[in-house]
């Protein structure tokens, strides 16, 4: 068994029919061992806010919606990325329906009126990601009840129905953290989503506290009179108050689905060295400690998050903020946990004031330097629009190089360590069309979970082995297609949990002697 297993080292990417319903399965990589392909996050940002990224425009009809997202994944798929961080929540609104807001104004047009004809969104987007074996993290915004960008305001809305519980900054309503109920209520909302809805992950962006804008000022002084007694100053307290708020999301998530992984995106920068002796070696106009009041080193170290995700949307030569010097810093801060690397190519190739970003090296290069740094498990990419853009061919260097090969997401064991138990009754079978697998589910792991896919691979005497196909939504036959006549192959079937644990695998021989169709 293990002389089979070290065979399965190298990952290659096959067009594969099988193991679907209706749509073609994604394939994805195993990681036997040094020679395999490393496990990675290759994620992307989907905005729904003011329709940066999806839907299009305002009260598109729900077909229309459905059309361009199906569109919008299968093209990321073929890019290779394997999970989707979608806003789901812009401004106390909602992109599903079974909750308490208000249906979202970039959805339907108007804050609180619901799709025509009736869907839900977020049961359609996560059905469509899953059959297409890419993981669906739901985002949602912290801080805003209206943007100022919104040009509705349903009478459910939050801030109009607890006024009490905001303040006005810079054009926008704004949750005031300092308030035990907010933080209760801003929890609840989070959690409602993770009881309802088959989400792999919860992530939040960079919004707590504001962005600091000079003549603007935080009218939180009577939460503070009342809350604050015991801290030094208020941004002490501030910083306690986004610390209980992690803190409290982040046990409400693991006692609801302890497999929904639960992750955060700051500002890059912690905090400057200039005001911090271990901070980074930058010169950053505003920081995540002391302007946004989150300190998201304490939450990795404290383990209150699983994942990281600093945005760094800054090249390589830029003088203040150089990526590679602020990504380095933070490879002896994961603590166990996992960092991937926010990147921005919604700035490559445009009118930027920083030229580095119109070299067409400067995405390659920054994607290389990540991949020297074994702490760095991946990337998330803003945003969609920006991807698809492929503006200097950043796209194509995914596709084609970088993410040529596919891989799996990669585990968090501290969640969940115990692989699948191993399917069973492999029986492969020569056809005209191709040689066919069937194997027996997986029955459950001695902590009751079952597989959520298969992987399905294959090798050779004279070939090296290669992944064939990942098949979801229970799926238990594959029809390799590529198998060519005259030679024997092995196959190896392995399954897979939530959390991307695989088995040991299930092995069978065949000899293809028939001619393909």
């Amino acid at each position: 068994m293990k002389k089979h297993i070290a065979w399965l080292c190298l990952l290659l990417f096959l067009v594969l029919e099988g193991c679907k319903s209706s749509k073609k399965p994604r394939t994805t990589p195993r990681d036997f061992g040094p020679m395999g392909m490393k496990r990675e996050m290759r994620a992307v940002w989907i905005a729904t806010v003011d329709n940066i990224d999806w839907p299009s425009r305002k009260n598109l009809p729900p077909a229309e919606q459905r059309e361009e997202f199906i569109r919008l994944i299968e093209t990321h798929k073929r890019t290779g990325i394997n999970a989707v961080f979608v806003q789901v929540r812009a401004a106390a609104d909602a992109f599903y329906a079974r909750g308490e807001e208000p249906w979202s104004e970039w959805l339907t047009g108007k804050q609180g009126k619901a799709p025509e004809p009736f869907y839900d969104p977020l049961d359609f987007m996560i059905e469509e990601c899953h059959r297409r074996g890419i993981e669906f993290h739901a985002w949602l915004n912290l801080n805003r009840t209206v943007h100022r960008a919104s040009k509705s305001i349903s009478n459910d809305n939050i801030g109009r129905k607890r006024p009490e519980w905001v303040f006005d900054y810079d054009g926008y309503k704004l949750f005031n953290f300092g308030l035990p109920e907010v933080r209760d209520y801003i929890t609840s909302v989070t959690t409602n989503i993770v009881h309802e809805y088959d989400v792999d992950g919860i992530h939040f962006d960079d919004y707590f506290y504001p962005y600091t804008v000079t003549g603007q000022t935080l009218k939180d002084e009577e939460a503070y009179r009342q809350y604050g007694g015991r801290f030094r100053n208020k941004d002490d307290w501030r910083r306690d108050n986004v610390d209980k708020l992690i803190k409290q999301i982040s046990d409400a998530v693991t006692a609801e689905k302890p497999y929904v992984k639960f992750g955060v995106s700051p500002f890059g920068v912690w905090r400057n060295r200039k005001d911090d002796p271990s901070g980074s070696a930058t010169e950053a106009g505003q920081t995540s400690y002391d302007n946004l009041y989150a300190d998201t080193k304490k939450w990795m170290k404290a383990g209150w998050i699983d994942y990281l995700v600093p945005q760094i949307y800054f090249s390589t030569k830029f003088d203040k903020v150089p990526f590679k010097i602020l990504t380095s810093w933070w490879l002896p801060y994961t603590y166990g946990r996992h960092l991937y690397i926010g990147q921005g190519p919604y700035r490559i190739g445009t009118e930027d004031k920083d030229r580095t970003w119109a070299n067409p090296s400067e995405f390659p290069n920054q994607m290389r330097f990540i991949r020297l740094n074994p702490e760095i498990l991946g990337s998330v990419f803003f945003s969609s629009k920006s991807l698809i853009g492929n503006k200097l061919g950043h796209a194509d260097s995914l596709r084609t190089n970088f993410y040529k090969e596919p891989a799996f997401p990669p585990t968090m064991p501290w969640k969940d360590h115990t692989a699948p138990l191993t399917p069973k009754n492999l029986q492969v079978r020569d056809t005209r069309d191709g040689v066919e697998l069937r194997w027996a589910a997986s029955e459950a792991a001695r902590d009751g979970s079952l597989a959520h896919y298969y992987a399905v691979y294959r090798y050779s005497n004279s070939e090296a082995p290669r992944l064939l196909a990942g098949c979801y939504e229970g799926q238990t036959r594959a029809l390799d297609k590529s198998a060519k006549r005259g030679r024997r192959y092995t196959y190896a079937v392995t399954a897979l949990d939530r959390l991307h644990n695989e088995s040991e695998p299930v092995l069978a021989t065949v000899y293809a002697r028939l001619a393909r169709k």
